[in-house]
């Protein structure tokens, strides 16, 4: 195989018709990849700046399109007004000359983007709407059939989840539930102070947990902790085709799986309510004797004055609300997950996301209706 030449360029000042370069040797990929030669001859290339300066190629052994590709970019991509070229390497400036010129199509402006996303987003949304009211028609009818033959019914699963959603929920909600009555009761207790009112602490502590803040927040911690997990259960199980063996061998989703997990947090919600409070109550008792000096006899004493009994029932059915609520909407998102890792995650997220604005929702529409109705 013959060595190939070096690439050279040779300028002659003194010509006739004025400064003249000649290119010789070999312009291809692997005569300009040796040492810094490649550099060297675009760096002197550039030096090169006269437009009256004269070109010559012809002196050329072999060309490539890295050589030409070399010299263009020197040039400005730009060919210059006195250039001789040999016939074999016209084609190669042509390709670059023509290629420059090229422009890519712009991207047709949608003056309508915005109602075609509204659009979008409003299909999706009757989507999840139709696939959610589906799937409470299917727990009410796996409801009905449990019912009729309850020998036969799921009680593993149901005891499980009781297990699962409401007895290892209750350190978070003892921890959570303590520092909010604290926080709430020392916040109260410093207005409270100002107008003389100390003894009406127990009255506003008392109101607010047991009728609002105890099922809400008892809602928002089990939604992001067993509602997550009831979305990533059925996530992997959609992952791992176990939904799809389950129909297979004939055994139902929703009476199995999706029923057991409603029925669950419908039980373990208001005994995690009543939890709630009472720690939120301890905690709110602790910092009104710290703060004003109030005996937890005196608290103890006063609450069932302060709370009549319907607010303890109102807490309750809210907690069973909440409960089955953070179940379906955990199922349903579990349930549309795509068999693949990157749908597990955005639709655990949403799921939470989702539960606990439904929470919030629904705890806005009991305060409205409740208030509509005296109470």
């Amino acid at each position: 195989m013959p060595i190939a030449k070096e690439p050279t360029l040779t300028l002659n000042p003194g010509a006739a018709k004025g400064p003249s370069v000649a290119a010789g040797g070999t312009w291809q990929v692997h005569a300009l990849a040796q040492g810094k030669t490649m550099a060297t001859i675009t760096a002197l290339i550039k030096t090169l700046k006269a437009d009256n300066i004269k070109w010559d190629l012809t002196a050329i052994d072999s060309m490539d399109h890295i050589g030409a590709q070399l010299l263009w970019n020197a040039w400005g991509k730009t060919r210059p007004a006195n250039l001789q070229l040999a016939p074999g390497q016209e084609e190669f400036f042509n390709r670059l000359e023509t290629t420059g010129k090229l422009e890519l199509p712009r991207a047709r402006a949608q003056r309508l983007t915005w109602v075609m996303k509204l659009g979008f987003a409003m299909l999706l949304f009757f989507q999840h709407l139709a696939a959610f009211v589906r799937l409470i028609g299917q727990v009410t009818l796996d409801l009905g059939r449990f019912l009729r033959a309850p020998m036969r019914g799921p009680w593993k699963e149901i005891s499980a989840n009781i297990f699962h959603a409401g007895f290892q929920a209750l350190g978070i909600t003892a921890l959570v539930g303590f520092l909010i009555g604290v926080v709430f009761s020392y916040l109260s207790a410093q207005q409270l102070r100002n107008f003389g009112g100390d003894i009406f602490l127990v009255n506003l502590l008392g109101m607010s947990i047991i009728r609002e803040l105890g099922p809400l927040l008892a809602a928002i911690l089990v939604a992001g902790r067993s509602g997550s997990s009831i979305t990533a259960q059925l996530g992997v199980m959609r992952v791992t085709e176990e939904l799809d063996a389950m129909l297979v061998m004939g055994i139902s989703h929703g009476f199995r799986l999706i029923m057991p997990k409603v029925l669950a947090l419908a039980i373990a919600m208001p005994l995690l309510v009543i939890w709630t409070d009472t720690i939120a109550l301890l905690g709110g008792m602790v910092s009104a004797k710290v703060e004003l000096n109030l005996s937890p006899q005196y608290f103890a004493l006063k609450l069932p004055e302060a709370v009549p009994l319907a607010n303890y029932m109102i807490g309750l059915g809210k907690g069973t609300v909440f409960g089955i609520l953070i179940a379906l909407v955990s199922c349903h998102f579990g349930l549309r997950i795509k068999p693949n890792t990157e749908s597990l995650g955005r639709g655990t997220t949403t799921s939470v996301v989702t539960a606990i604005t439904a929470v919030i929702l629904a705890d806005a529409v009991f305060a409205i209706l409740f208030s509509g109705v005296g109470f």
